[in-house]
């Protein structure tokens, strides 16, 4: 059972297509096909199945790429400690960010910490709360700026930053506004600021109608339109705000609080150490 094998298994779980994965690791079909085997052999059961022209899983094959997952993210956890231990400056440091945290927090952090830290090797992972904490899970990300982690997921907080969430709509659907009947226009499912206001909304026992768009930008410049109110956090919208072109709805219960954290595993990276020392001399980041 050798690393190569692990993540060819797990390409192709990823992808469903001996072709695909192939492509991907820059290695022949049969290869692909040759480790896979290889692994069914000495786990002594089936990973994958024909399904149409591709593959997919198995029972066994589903739990053990799980697994897969993990030691491959401890893997590389490990070869960045080890990295960072002897230089945190030239270390590695993996992060990950949900949409709205990427748009209004990374692109200032990140600027400022390249000029301090130019020989750090940084990537940046963006998606739903889903994905970036299970990346946090599967070790596959050294830090993570989002909301308030899982309860179940093993992490340490070592930073915050204030996010105060408002409900602001354009100034003539802000005046005729109405919890039960003005539409309100929000994040796909899986995002933290659209489950957000689904549980406000549910707490007040109201079914207003919705318009689903799918990203923080498409919510607030349909705000702006007036296609519906919507739940955002204050400082991205500051500039439309001051322009006149959506105003604070005063809707009950608002605004929330929903501070960013920034997640490390329990075992933090000397790089990782290295950017958070960065994010609290930056404004609004303190520790927890």
């Amino acid at each position: 059972m050798t690393e190569a094998r692990l993540r060819t298994f797990v390409t192709l779980a990823e992808t469903g297509s001996v072709r695909e994965a192939a492509r991907r690791l820059y290695v022949t079909e049969s290869a692909v096909s040759a480790a896979v085997a290889s692994l069914a052999r000495e786990l002594g059961v089936p990973l994958v199945r024909r399904a149409g022209r591709g593959l997919a899983l198995t029972p066994s094959g589903t739990v053990y790429a799980g697994y897969a997952r993990q030691v491959l993210g401890l893997l590389e956890q490990g070869r960045a400690a080890a990295r960072g231990a002897a230089d945190p400056g030239r270390g590695p440091l993996r992060l990950a960010a949900v949409t709205t945290a990427a748009d209004q927090l990374v692109p200032d952090l990140l600027a400022g910490f390249r000029a301090r830290w130019p020989d750090v090797e940084l990537t940046l992972e963006v998606g739903p709360r889903r994905e970036v904490w299970g990346a946090l899970a599967a070790h596959a990300a050294d830090l993570v700026l989002a909301g308030r982690p899982p309860a179940e997921l093993e992490a340490t907080v070592l930073a915050t930053h204030p996010n105060e969430l408002v409900v602001v709509g354009s100034p003539a659907l802000a005046a005729s506004f109405s919890l039960d009947t003005t539409p309100w226009v929000m994040r796909e499912p899986g995002s933290g600021t659209g489950a957000t206001a689904e549980a406000y909304l549910a707490e007040r026992d109201v079914a207003p109608p919705r318009l689903v768009l799918g990203s923080n930008g498409a919510v607030i410049a349909g705000a702006a339109a007036g296609l519906g109110v919507a739940l955002v956090s204050r400082d991205a919208v500051g500039a439309r705000l001051a322009d006149g072109r959506l105003t604070v709805v005063d809707a009950p219960g608002t605004p929330l609080d929903r501070p960013w954290h920034a997640v490390a595993g329990a075992d933090p990276t000397a790089t990782t150490r290295l950017f958070v020392r960065h994010l609290l001399d930056a404004p609004g980041w303190s520790a927890p």
